[in-house]
């Protein structure tokens, strides 16, 4: 059974399961499942970066709602990059 919850607590779920598949798939073998452990990083570097830079800016809550993630990603990725 799911955690119904899991998605509002991990922003980088999706990203997670991948490795997880990734490493079941490949017998544990991290060479092969680079590119996911990469992906699943990056995600997780991402969202701490929102969730500091919303704290800073008084911005609550810290971590954006699930329906308001697409949108943020979005902003940041086009004002940071």
């Amino acid at each position: 059974m799911k955690n119904k919850d899991a998605e509002t607590n991990n922003p980088c779920l999706k990203e997670q399961e991948l490795s997880y598949k990734c490493f079941n798939d490949n017998n544990f073998d991290k060479e092969a499942c680079e590119l996911e452990i990469q992906n699943y990083k990056t995600c997780k570097s991402f969202w701490h970066f929102v969730k500091a830079y919303r704290r800073k800016n008084g911005i609550h809550p810290a971590m954006p709602p699930v329906g308001e993630r697409e949108q943020i990603k979005r902003e940041f990725l086009s004002r940071f990059s």
